[in-house]
């Protein structure tokens, strides 16, 4: 006896529940369906009246009960729902934003050690057979990591003036390596230091350029920087006179880094240019939007 009590008692609650889920999903549609789409039902209901189906009542009851709670509760109920998407909404953005960061976060943590694992191996190499060239390499070392290590843990971007100094720096340990076999020129126009720029994309694009084009080349060649504004896209080339690239590989870790970190960072709004100048060598253009910051130091 008491197993059934507690049956029926369990299916007049499932009752109950099913009946409220019901009324609240139709007081949900009722707050946000168009008073067009609603006029249109209560005529359907009209219609329906004029059939056995349903009670002349029954549609008036419809008709008046509908537009009174349309009336006089649809609104809040309607900025209620509104509301509840909005938090859910700005929710995802704020989860999407924080993978974004990580994904920046890791793409980012892999261009740091490269470049310090290879100077350290060369100091390590120079100070058996040229010792004073250590300790200028070493200088010069110490210069840059004062100067970028600060960027290179930033979790937002930095300016194309901070990205040019740090060129500079890492440019002069490479002079100093590689001495006459490397010339540079870099021409940046002042009021385009303050435009943001990625951290470490600069100096990826000139490893690229000395790694895949100079070295190769006997007698070594130039590297030259340069930055320009069109419209609203800022453009940033690294040219070399080298032995070109290969239209048939791959991008390698460096440049396909460059990429992904794009592709977060601005969507289809960025790109990177891979392209062989008529008199040679390699050009490697990245293209973001302009956005200056008047804020900012260079």
């Amino acid at each position: 006896m008491g197993n059934r009590t507690r049956s029926v008692l369990s299916f007049v609650g499932e009752i109950g529940d099913t009946a409220s889920s019901l009324w609240w999903d139709f007081f949900d549609w009722l707050a946000q369906v168009p008073l067009r789409q609603l006029v249109v039902t209560w005529m359907l209901a009209f219609l329906l009246g004029l059939t056995p189906v349903l009670h002349p009542k029954q549609v008036a009851f419809f008709i008046i009960g509908s537009a009174g709670l349309k009336i006089l509760a649809g609104g809040k109920r309607k900025a209620e729902i509104e509301a509840r998407k909005s938090a859910a909404q700005a929710g995802n953005e704020s989860l999407e934003r924080r993978l974004v960061e990580a994904q920046m976060s890791a793409l980012q943590a892999q261009v740091e050690p490269h470049f310090l694992f290879n100077t350290l191996a060369l100091i390590g190499q120079l100070i058996e057979t040229d010792p004073p060239q250590a300790a200028k390499i070493h200088t010069h070392l110490i210069e840059y990591l004062r100067a970028t290590l600060p960027q290179m843990r930033s979790r937002g971007n930095g300016t194309l003036g901070r990205q040019i100094q740090m060129a500079h720096s890492y440019l002069a340990i490479m002079q100093a390596r590689m001495k006459s076999r490397l010339s540079v020129s870099i021409d940046v126009p002042q009021e385009l230091e303050s435009a943001t720029f990625p951290p470490m994309m600069l100096q990826i694009l000139i490893e690229n350029s000395i790694k895949h084009g100079l070295e190769p080349k006997v007698e070594g060649g130039r590297i030259d920087i340069r930055a320009s504004v069109n419209g609203s896209v800022l453009q940033l080339d690294v040219q070399d006179d080298g032995v070109g690239f290969n239209a048939y590989a791959g991008d390698g870790v460096g440049l396909t880094n460059v990429r992904e970190r794009l592709k977060l960072m601005y969507g289809t709004r960025a790109q990177l240019l891979i392209e062989q100048p008529m008199d040679g060598g390699c050009r490697a253009s990245i293209c973001i939007p302009f956005a200056p910051d008047i804020f900012a130091k260079p």
